[in-house]
């Protein structure tokens, strides 16, 4: 089968092989988000692993049938590969039809000498290169791969290892480059339907070089990811039910929270006091 051939079948499946999985749920997604609007230049992010690779694909696929106008570019940072890692990840992105542009940084070489979270180090500094890659390109937005398994492990892992209660959201604005926004297109597809319609392809993908995802045990999140899949056994919709949780906050069920970024904690004595005062006062 020659190669447009094959890139045509790839389309195919994702819009009706894996319509229920993947397409409806992305298209859910950037509709009810609010992703892709008239005038806006997105800067779809390719790093070669399973998740961006599904990502560009369903970008393009929207790009092609949408009646929205809306322009999309791919960006690739190489963040210090070997020959070995780039050259997958610009053969992974040819066989969907797909030609990034590439830019080079020195993250890799910085993060090796970081022993405190360098994991958020990295992703910090990813970002603020694709922040500034994509908006001196034009572009309002940068398009991230994570999916809904990943936006249920960031809440768990705020809880455990952060003692806070904090969501991936869908998308949210820069603080740091002004007009930039953040969207999470594949916010509402699992995992498992990527890692299916990942497999249908036969397109290899390269997995992150850095040294905390050779560790021994891969890190905090996958142990929270495996911890996940064994709550799942017995529980099918746990990952929903985790996200639900974040839309269903009971402010007066909490011991403090936030009203906004920065503020103060509000704490439940405050209002506790109030209402105790209120009843005071009828006797």
């Amino acid at each position: 089968m020659s190669e447009p051939r094959v890139r045509d079948q790839i389309e195919y499946e994702i819009t009706t092989r894996f319509r229920k999985q993947i397409w409806t749920p992305f298209l859910s997604a950037v509709k009810n988000y609010g992703m892709a609007l008239p005038g806006d230049k997105i800067a779809v992010c390719l790093s070669g692993g399973k998740d961006s690779l599904l990502l560009a694909k369903c970008m393009q696929v929207l790009k092609k049938y949408s009646k929205v106008p809306f322009e999309v570019i791919y960006l690739t940072m190489d963040p210090g590969y070997s020959p070995e890692n780039r050259e997958g990840v610009l053969k992974a992105a040819e066989a969907l039809g797909i030609t990034p542009e590439v830019f080079e940084t020195d993250i890799f070489e910085i993060v090796a000498g970081v022993k405190s979270s360098p994991c958020h180090v990295c992703a910090s500094m990813r970002r603020g290169h694709l922040y500034k890659q994509a908006k001196l390109r034009g572009c309002n937005k940068i398009a991230l791969g994570h999916h809904r398994d990943d936006a249920a492990e960031t809440i768990l892992l705020s809880i455990l290892y952060g003692g806070q209660f904090k969501a991936m959201l869908p998308k949210l604005k820069s603080e740091n480059f002004e007009g930039m926004e953040l969207i999470r297109p594949l916010y509402l597809v699992r995992e498992r339907a990527v890692k299916a319609w990942l497999d249908s392809t036969g397109i290899q993908t390269i997995t992150c070089a850095c040294r905390v995802t050779r560790s021994e045990d891969g890190g905090k999140r996958a142990r929270v990811k495996r911890l996940l899949a064994e709550l799942e056994k017995e529980q099918p919709n746990i990952i929903d039910n985790i996200i639900s949780s974040s839309e269903n906050v009971n402010l007066a069920t909490v011991l403090s929270y936030m009203s906004h970024q920065g503020a103060e904690p509000v704490s439940f004595m405050s209002n506790f006091e109030t209402q105790t005062e209120k009843v005071d006062r009828l006797f």
